[in-house]
Parts: structure tokens; C-alpha cells; sequence
């Protein structure tokens, strides 16, 4: 399987830096390809401009003149999704969301006529052909239960309910890994080994975080 990684996290010595190297351990571990997008280190713009918004309106009638209108660099995360078989995105929680880059990955790539196109009604549908899957996984230090009860769950449903199933996604796994600084070293230790093993086995339900 050819899984690619968006990571997001600017500190080398995270605890996303460290669940980033489990995903890829077991990932080889299972004879699988990795493609590793490091947004913090690629020179990523994740600014919607004015000239990506007239593309965005002009890729349902005129979808080469849209392509033709965006940034180097998402035309070339374009041809590395298209190859994916499993999306894993890792990054933490900042202010109840993902990152700015991260946000910024979907706002310019999850975008007409690279992920989507439209049907004769007006409902979207997937264009990455290859996707089999899609898991995130972050890191905060709220507890989960608050996370849920106050604030929504507000990744899984910016990033589930309102990004990859309205385009026809729904095989998606959400890993969050809470209260992260404050449960102790074993346990996050126990965490990585988890997270090696379910990408190595390659089964979705394996996983019980």
C-alpha cells in the first residue's frame, strides 16, 4: 500500500515528530511505500490568494485554466495524491484546530478538479480514484471528554463531516491522543508501539486509543 503523510509540526523533537517515526516503522515494517509531505519544511503556502479563489470558481467549467492557475507546489501535491492509497495526517491541537498549514493543505488541495469534481446535480464526488482510506491523527493537551462536550469534536468534524465525506470519503479514522504531557512517559511510549503495530498490520479496527 503507498500511504502518504501530511505532517505538520515545527519542532524536530515533538511528540508528533515521534508518531511520525512510528508510522513510517511500521509502514516498512509492512513492506508498504511512504511519501512524506513535511509541510513545515517544503515552503508551503497555505494562503488562499485572490488568484486561487478565481481558480477555484473557474474549475467546474474550466478546469485546465484553473490548474493552470495554481502554485507549483499544490500541482505537484496534486500527482503525489493521486497515487495514495491511505491519507495519514499527523499534527497537534493548536486553539481547538489543526495547524495554519495544515488547514491551509485542504483549503488548496482538497480543491476542484485535484480532489473532486461535481456531478450533473451539484453533489461533489471524489476524484482520487486510489484512496482507500484516511487517518489523522493529533495530539492536544485538553482531555478528550472536554474536547467532545465543549468544543464539538471540531477536528473530526472539519476535517470527516465537512472536507473527505462530503466528497465521498468515508472509510476515515481519527487517532487523538489527549492530555499528552500529562499522562507520563510509559504511556506515551505504549501509544507509539500502538500506532507502529496498526500501521503494520494494515487493519483498520486494530487500533483501540
Amino acid at each position: 500500500m503507498r500511504t502518504l503523510v501530511i505532517f505538520n509540526h515545527p519542532y524536530d523533537g515533538s511528540y508528533c515528530n515521534a508518531i511520525l517515526d512510528a508510522v513510517i516503522l511500521g509502514i516498512e515494517r509492512s513492506n508498504g511505500e511512504v511519501d512524506l509531505i513535511h509541510l513545515d519544511k517544503e515552503g508551503f503556502d497555505p494562503v488562499m490568494s485572490s488568484n486561487d479563489l478565481k481558480a477555484f470558481g473557474l474549475a467546474r467549467n474550466d478546469a485546465q485554466r484553473a490548474l493552470g492557475m495554481l502554485d507549483k507546489k499544490v500541482i505537484e501535491y496534486k500527482e503525489r495524491l493521486e497515487k495514495a492509497e491511505h491519507l495519514v495526517f499527523i499534527f497537534p491541537t493548536w486553539w481547538m484546530l489543526m495547524p495554519a498549514l495544515t488547514k491551509g493543505f485542504i483549503d488548496k488541495v482538497i480543491f476542484p478538479e485535484i480532489a473532486y469534481n461535481y456531478d450533473e446535480d451539484g453533489s461533489m464526488k471524489s476524484l482520487l480514484k486510489k484512496l482507500r482510506r484516511v487517518t489523522v491523527i493529533s495530539t492536544m493537551e485538553t482531555p478528550s471528554n472536554v474536547y467532545e462536550t465543549i468544543f464539538g469534536n471540531a477536528i473530526w468534524r472539519a476535517l470527516y463531516e465537512g472536507t473527505f465525506k462530503v466528497i465521498g470519503i468515508e472509510n476515515c479514522k481519527w487517532i487523538k491522543l489527549d492530555m499528552v504531557k500529562r499522562v507520563g512517559v510509559e504511556k506515551r511510549k505504549m501509544w507509539l508501539k500502538e500506532i507502529e503495530e496498526y500501521f503494520y498490520s494494515n487493519r483498520e479496527n486494530d487500533l483501540q486509543i
